[in-house]
């Protein structure tokens, strides 16, 4: 057996550093923290090539002597507690005394600091772990430190980061957080050279939302403040048993977002990902938003101390309440009553939607049970456009004018047209110019793609009965076997994905240069990721132009979209990009993704549909190489043989 020895120091910080520091934006987290813990009211964040050349972090704290800055360089040297029972009252950022000496450990680390009331500073540079020098130097009270060569010390640990832009994109969201968690300070990002944000100190939060996410995004938000056992200042008291408060911001009924990075929520002023809270928040918008959506928020739940764990994850990035219930109770019925005051908007978005087909029926207590009502009627005339798709007219909405509209927040603008229905379930919409004319189609193309489907008189879907459209959704057919339910949206949703597919591929995207453009503003984060996309963004058919910093124009868009979606459909199709499904070199699996989004953010149903619409829809169906499901992989129609009726009803078959 190997004998037992202790590890050198060197070594032990290498390994502690590989729990603390995972990529650059951990050391931006760690030194952000002990400069806000120092009492900062000023700090500054540069950074250079995502953070592989250079990190620097500045601050106006109060600074430490020589002797301090020295023992902070040492593993579990602090002074934020004493002893186990400080654990239960943790009111700093910091308190284990690794996040210097990890970092230190796999960098080149520079550290200058002056404590009040001394005339000179303390320059101390650590270079994989080893002193290289002590020395006095002149400075302002604070601290500066600047970290390079980041795990040139541990090559393994480089080859892990990702690229550039990557890597930059999480420094950026890591310093947003700690500036929205503390509008008191002023905060400045520099990447590269170029000023990212510039935030000056804010007295409200909401200010500090518009800094760093953009007007547009902070005049979508609605305050909410509402306290549980507190103390008379409204705020959550200490000695409150179980005291809970929730202040902050959230977004209108019906704003929301396709991801949930701008879901960003603080416990006891830190920054946490947790799933309880989450949970909450995303339930407490159950009657406000489609299925997909995520809410707009930037909460801060505040509660005792001693209620919360913040000390199960080496990152601090997870927390654990000792009564994960109550919180989870106070936090949806705080968002649900303020999202309910606000005269009804609400209760309209849900009314917007129908409940979810479940196969049961459903209705008030006590009402007597109507079978659902079939509709075989034409199309009713609309005030917009009606174009063909797949032999069924699809209703347009009139184009908005207004050059200031895309500054609507972009769910009210689907709200407002009657769009969101059930996780925009009715959300369908075309434009004239699709590659191949549908109007007059009742059969699938010779030259589509499809498996050889045979439409013969005995049983083909050509020779399917239509008996009728039920709840506007599902069309009913008798064929040979049995009975037909297809579902209008899904099969629409397959018919056009295949067709964007093809667009795509061919960089055949039909467009049109907008009269009146689109403006856009965006956040940094999404600003970079743009910037890097827009070529792309032009080969699909919207092209974007950028006039000023973290503005830009839509100029263009492909002819299947409205003017009003082309907002949403940018947005969208940026979140797409943070959860990393549009990444890589894959154009088709890019194309495939893109395609999705495009049929969500642009299809529109009418509420019916006549009997010929709905044959050419299925004709058009059968075309495509995967008729039995939508993209999404629900299935376009259900089949109910005559022996399954007669199961059903009890008799011999």
């Amino acid at each position: 057996m190997a004998k037992v020895r202790i590890l050198p120091d060197r070594v032990a910080n290498q390994i502690a550093a590989g729990e603390v520091i995972e990529r650059p934006a951990a050391v931006i987290k760690e030194l952000v923290e002990n400069a806000l813990d120092a009492g900062a009211t000023r700090v500054e964040v540069e950074f250079r090539h995502g953070g592989r050349a250079l990190m620097r972090v500045e601050d106006n704290g109060s600074g430490m002597s020589q002797d301090n800055a020295l023992l902070a360089l040492e593993r579990h040297a602090t002074s934020k507690i004493t002893e186990a029972a400080d654990l239960d009252r943790i009111g700093s950022y910091g308190f284990r005394g690794e996040a210097l000496p990890s970092i230190a450990s796999v960098s080149r680390l520079e550290l200058q600091t002056r404590e009040q009331g001394k005339d000179e500073g303390t320059e101390v540079l650590i270079n994989a772990g080893k002193i290289v020098h002590v020395r006095e130097c002149g400075r302002p009270v604070g601290t500066r430190i600047v970290v390079t060569h980041l795990f040139n010390s541990v090559p393994a640990r480089r080859k892990f980061l990702k690229t550039d832009p990557t890597e930059a994109a999480h420094i950026i969201q890591c310093v947003r957080l700690y500036a929205l968690a503390s509008p008191q300070a002023a905060f400045t990002l520099i990447e590269d050279g170029r000023v990212i944000f510039k935030s000056p100190e804010c007295a409200t939060l909401v200010e500090r939302v518009a800094e760093i996410f953009g007007k547009q995004t902070a005049e979508a938000l609605i305050p909410i403040d509402v306290s549980e056992g507190a103390d008379g200042e409204g705020r959550a008291s200490s000695a409150a048993a179980g005291a809970m408060s929730l202040r902050g911001l959230i977004g209108r009924p019906g704003v929301g977002r396709a991801t949930r990075h701008e879901m960003v929520i603080f416990v006891n002023q830190r920054p946490v990902n947790s799933r309880t809270l989450n949970y909450a928040l995303i339930e407490s918008y159950h009657e406000s938003l489609p299925k997909g959506r995520y809410p707009l928020a930037f909460l801060f739940f505040e509660c005792e101390p001693a209620a919360v764990d913040v000390n199960v994850h080496p990152a601090k990035r997870e927390v654990r309440f000792r009564s994960e219930p109550a919180v989870r109770s106070f936090v949806i019925r705080s968002v649900l009553e303020k999202l309910r005051s606000l005269g009804g908007e609400a209760q309209q978005a849900s009314a917007a939607a129908p409940p979810p087909f479940s196969g049961e029926a459903k209705g008030p207590a006590g009402a007597p049970f109507s079978p659902p009502t079939l509709h075989t009627a034409a199309l009713p005339q609309t005030g917009g456009r009606a174009i063909s798709l797949a032999g069924e007219k699809v209703s347009l909405p009139a184009p908005r004018l207004s050059p200031f509209g895309a500054f609507a927040p972009a769910a009210h603008r689907e709200l407002a047209a009657g769009v969101n229905q059930a996780a925009s379930d009715e959300a369908l919409s075309a434009r004239a110019q699709a590659p191949t004319s549908v109007e007059s189609s009742t059969a699938p193309s010779a030259q589509g793609n499809g498996p050889a489907i045979s439409f013969n008189k005995t049983s083909g879907p050509s020779a399917w009965r239509f008996i009728g459209l039920a709840h506007g959704a599902y069309a009913l057919f008798e064929t040979g076997a049995g009975l037909v339910l297809l579902d209008r949206r899904a099969a629409h949703e397959r018919v056009w994905f295949e067709r964007l597919q093809a667009q795509f591929r061919d960089a055949a995207v039909p467009s049109q240069r907008l009269l009146l453009p689109v403006a856009l503003e965006l956040d940094p984060i999404a600003t970079a990721l743009l910037l890097d996309r827009l070529k792309f963004l032009a080969e699909h058919g919207v092209e974007l132009s950028e006039f000023g910093r973290n503005f830009f124009r839509i100029e263009a868009v492909p002819t299947w979209m409205e003017p009003a979606d082309a907002e949403g459909f940018v947005r969208d199709f940026l979140g797409l990009v943070r959860e990393g499904r549009l990444q890589g070199r894959n154009l088709d699996l890019m194309r495939e993704e893109l395609a999705r989004l495009a049929i969500r953010k642009a299809l529109r149903l009418p509420a019916t549909a006549s009997e010929e619409a709905l044959r050419g829809l299925l004709a058009e169906l059968f075309a495509t190489a995967h008729p039995l499901t939508s993209p999404s992989g629900r299935p376009t129609y259900v089949e109910l043989s005559h022996s399954e009726l007669a199961r059903r009803f009890s008799k011999p078959a």
